[in-house]
């Protein structure tokens, strides 16, 4: 639908993987997809987008447990994988402290880290690419398209059908996002 029709194989099992999840997921919902993974689901919000929002964030995070900084934090062997898994969750969110402060850091690390910035945070997103979304019916807006761009996202596919489509097609046409419609709609009520 938009004036990048060039969808890679990876782009096009990207897109296939979002809709079989989204066929599995709450109503209203979108998913991205990035090298055959699924990294962010945002599912059964009131409007589009905050699903958008949801998945997106949850994209970005997945995003940033990649940084070598997030990678090499020093973890006491004796850190059980999910308490890890939580650790590295509260240091890319708002409190670090939590595991990073001065009183807990060695409940969980064998040296205290430093804290990752907002500066950081915002340079390693802004080098993402080729992520894919899928959304279970039609976006309304084009600010579903921003957000999503904001999260690397090159491919989209949706059901097409609303009233404002062409606001839609225009936002991908902005970034250069290839957009399909595909004309199922998973949205189950």
């Amino acid at each position: 639908m938009t004036e990048n029709k060039t969808l890679s194989d990876a782009q096009k099992r990207d897109l296939v993987l979002a809709l079989i999840t989204l066929k599995y997921t709450q109503s209203n919902s979108v998913c991205f997809v990035q090298d055959g993974q699924v990294i962010g689901v945002g599912a059964g919000q009131q409007s589009r987008i905050h699903c958008t929002r949801l998945a997106g964030q949850k994209a970005d995070n997945w995003q940033l447990r990649h940084m070598p900084k997030v990678l090499d934090l020093p973890f006491r062997v004796d850190v059980a994988k999910p308490n890890r898994d939580n650790a590295i969750d509260v240091y890319l969110g708002d409190t670090p402290e939590d595991v990073i402060g001065d009183d807990v850091w060695a409940e969980t690390f064998t040296r205290q880290p430093e804290p990752l910035t907002s500066d950081e945070k915002k340079a390693w997103l802004s080098k993402v690419t080729g992520v894919c979304l899928g959304s279970d019916a039609f976006f309304p807006f084009g600010d579903n398209i921003e957000r999503a761009h904001r999260s690397g996202v090159t491919a989209i596919v949706e059901t097409g059908g609303s009233i404002r489509d062409q606001q839609v097609i225009d936002t991908c046409n902005k970034y250069g996002i290839v957009m399909a419609f595909c004309g199922l709609r998973l949205f189950h009520h």
